[in-house]
């Protein structure tokens, strides 16, 4: 079958082709949130848990990072149900993205924390602030400087792995292109157009983190309080 560039165009605005974009989008940036929250718990319980918290910590470091998340996604769809935990399409595709992604997300921010100097935390103990305060007052603000190029790359590519939700039917940017192929016999211009949206959506990001990244290189404090401790 030759190329056809009406066809082409065409799925790049088709109605089916963009509620996939959508679709691709939301999951991406609710499974990242939730990841996000379970990499924090994950990377904390490591490094300040008892031992119990440690090793259920490393334990799910270990299990989601060492086994393919497509495996993940259809266990969460079609096992769990056989032990009577039942997930619709968008629950098991939020669940596995999400626990996939707060693993490897808790040895990035697990990495950034060890990142600030130990006399901080010192510095922080000497002046009277308990764990929580030394934690989000004086560990995090300047580890999160570590953490932001590895996270968002790591948004990056759950914009891409987000495409392998439709082995489990969620229709997003893959899936929709997969039925437009199967509908028009029209493979290769669909799934280009797939490929565009993928290369737009990542590229959009890509400025964003730049931002994002150029914002917290920044110092600390305002400007003239630097330039003050500077003289």
């Amino acid at each position: 079958m030759s190329w056809s560039w009406p066809y082409f165009f065409d799925y790049m605005i088709n109605g089916l082709m963009l509620r996939g974009v959508w679709v691709t989008i939301w999951l991406s940036i609710i499974s990242m949130i939730l990841g996000l929250g379970l990499g924090i718990i994950a990377a904390l319980l490591k490094m300040y848990g008892n031992r119990l918290a440690r090793y259920l910590a490393e334990f799910y470091i270990w299990l989601f990072r060492g086994t393919p998340i497509l495996i993940q996604l259809v266990i969460i769809y079609t096992g769990l149900p056989q032990l009577g935990i039942r997930f619709n399409v968008i629950e098991s595709c939020i669940l596995g993205l999400a626990l996939n992604e707060g693993a490897y997300l808790a040895e990035i921010i697990r990495a950034g924390i060890m990142s600030v100097d130990k006399g901080q935390e010192d510095a922080a103990r000497a002046v009277g602030m308990n764990w929580r305060e030394r934690m989000w007052l004086v560990i995090l603000p300047q580890a999160i400087r570590t953490i932001i190029p590895p996270l968002g790359n790591q948004f990056n590519g759950m914009l891409k792995t987000t495409s392998l939700c439709s082995v489990i039917s969620m229709q997003e940017l893959m899936r929709s292109a997969q039925m437009i192929a199967q509908i028009q016999f029209r493979v290769l211009e669909a799934y280009c157009i797939a490929a565009l949206w993928y290369l737009l959506l990542v590229s959009i990001w890509g400025f964003v983190q730049t931002r994002i990244e150029a914002y917290y290189e920044k110092p600390f404090g305002s400007e003239e309080a630097t330039s003050g401790g500077q003289s």
